[in-house]
């Protein structure tokens, strides 16, 4: 039996045959932080610029998808990947139960790894109930200026509001928008593919971006995502099983010298962020390897980044094809135009599936792979792949999804960029989309939100000593910040068994952790509370 699968590569997507699945697929990830300071955002965002390193942690819960793979072009010829990374092309495997990549500690039973249930036969907390319920820790001073939306996870109804309506800076919650268009826009089973073709103007060879930053050139063992070892479920694609690939490729026809360019054509327009700062997001191009972290085994929150990610990734590229014996002649060089269509392939891998990437984004806030999944987004939706077509397909898709768009206004994929606008209700409607029956491809951004106290950015919150701790596992929400800004959007289980959505915005003057704890106790207290 064959199935379909679906591509994207440097000419977009397209359905291709492949096998029968027959193994296991991935998520992972770790990332970039907030040019702003994100400090509890992923790979390390600081407050203000001059606060403590970022709270990290690994991704837990898996998304759907499998393995669509395509058979390997008549000219190619694969030795295959290296132990933990994908297989080439032309091998599908479908994954097994979702497993988690863990954490220092097990999550508790009752964190909540689906979406809502029609929950207990208890009634629904009401308006006064939630209220009289937070009221104190609303008051907290150190919050600022507050936006808060709580709705009934099971169907969105909205349940209470303080300035819910009020569009203000969602700073790294943005990504829900971003996740939410993405995987309404592509098939969750797509998965980003990274080539090498044969260059008929040239008579050399291009390796071609197709647009995955995870794309990595360290050895399987040395890859980690989020601080944890990656599995053969988290396992990013090789540039080191690419370069073999084409080596055995060259050496079949008889080649052991060529001349290597590159092809970024994937992507239109500036590939450098409003809030670039060459730490917490790389350049945005469609072809670069370990997100274009200058030092690839850095386990900095915000690591340095090279200037060039793509022009860097063709020369590690040169390096492992001269391992495998092939002489790159002279240096790599940007292709002056794109790739052929049907230009012979001489080697291929795959990214993980774009539901993986999307939880992955989620649970580590990363930065660099929010853009890219943007531009696979504008891709697909047929506007142009930038930073302003991306934002175009993001809110456009929201639209036609009936989520309510006025006053949202959507600069980029990842939420760095200050001019971002969405009200708190918006929030809790994405939320609602994603545990709605009618959208099971959207499940993913659940599955991705970090577990408080257990993983990604709210590893290290709702701690012992936060007032916050009895919520720990049973809070999934994704952070945000900015300087001033902090964000908290997800799900929390009540004391009736209930699952809310809630989205809370704050800004303030106040120490960032100081803010954030006391945000903690607010979404706390919602999990203490029935709140008839």
């Amino acid at each position: 039996m064959l199935v379909a699968g679906t591509v994207l590569g440097a000419g977009g997507a397209y359905a291709q045959p492949s096998p029968t699945p027959t193994g296991s697929a991935s998520p992972g990830g770790r990332t970039a932080g907030n040019a702003q300071g994100d400090e509890d955002e992923g790979n390390g965002r600081r407050d203000d610029g001059k606060g403590g390193k970022g709270d990290k942690g690994d991704r837990n819960g898996t998304g759907p998808g499998h393995r669509t793979g395509e058979s390997p072009h008549p000219s190619a010829s694969a030795t295959g990947p290296a132990p933990g990374a994908p297989a080439p092309a032309g091998t599908a495997t479908t994954p097994p139960a979702a497993k988690s990549t863990g954490a220092d500690r097990p999550a508790p039973a009752g964190t909540v790894l689906a979406a809502a249930g029609a929950g207990p036969d208890t009634g629904l907390p009401t308006a006064q109930g939630l209220q009289q319920a937070l009221a104190a820790v609303l008051a907290d001073k150190n919050l600022g200026t507050v936006g808060l939306a709580v709705a009934d996870a099971a169907d969105g109804q909205l349940l209470y509001g303080n300035g819910e309506n009020a569009a203000v800076t969602p700073a790294s919650t943005t990504k829900l928008a971003t996740s939410i268009a993405a995987l309404s826009l592509i098939p969750g089973d797509t998965r980003l593919a990274t080539r090498v073709v044969k260059n008929a103007a040239t008579g050399g060879i291009t390796l071609v971006g197709g647009g995955d930053p995870t794309l990595t050139g360290l050895p399987a063992d040395q890859v980690q995502i989020g601080g944890v070892p990656a599995d053969p479920d988290t396992a990013p694609a090789s540039l080191d099983a690419l370069a073999r690939q084409t080596a055995a490729a060259l050496k079949t026809a008889g080649t052991t010298a060529v001349a290597l360019d590159y092809d970024v054509s994937l992507y239109t327009g500036a590939p450098l962020h409003k809030n670039h700062d060459n730490e917490n997001i790389a350049a945005v191009t469609p072809l670069m390897v370990d997100e274009g972290k200058a030092d690839p085994k850095s386990r900095e929150d915000a690591p340095a980044r090279v200037g060039d990610p793509a022009s860097a990734a063709a020369e590690a590229f040169a390096n492992l094809l001269k391992a495998q014996g092939i002489t790159v002649q002279g240096k790599p060089k940007q292709a002056t135009a794109p790739a052929a269509a049907d230009a012979p392939v001489l080697g291929r891998v795959e990214s993980p599936t774009v539901a993986r990437l999307v939880e992955r984004l989620l649970t580590t806030s990363d930065n660099t792979l929010a853009e890219a999944i943007a531009r696979q987004a504008a891709i697909a939706a047929h506007q142009p792949a930038s930073f302003e077509g991306a934002a175009t397909a993001v809110t456009q898709e929201l639209a036609r999804l009936g989520v309510p768009t006025a006053g949202v206004v959507i600069n980029d994929g990842s939420g760095l960029h200050t001019g971002n606008a969405i009200p708190p209700v918006v929030l809790v409607k994405l939320l609602a989309l994603a545990a709605s029956a009618q959208h099971p491809a959207l499940r993913p951004v659940l599955t991705g939100l970090p577990i408080a106290g257990f993983t990604g950015t709210l590893g290290k919150r709702f701690g012992s000593t936060s007032g916050a701790a009895d919520a720990a596992g049973l809070v999934r929400a994704k952070t945000g910040s900015l300087s001033g800004v902090n964000t908290l959007a997800g799900t929390v289980v009540d004391a009736d068994g209930r699952l809310l959505s809630f989205a809370l915005m704050t800004r303030t003057t106040a120490p960032a952790d100081t803010a954030r704890t006391a945000m903690d106790r607010v979404v706390a207290r919602l999990a203490a509370c029935g709140c008839h």
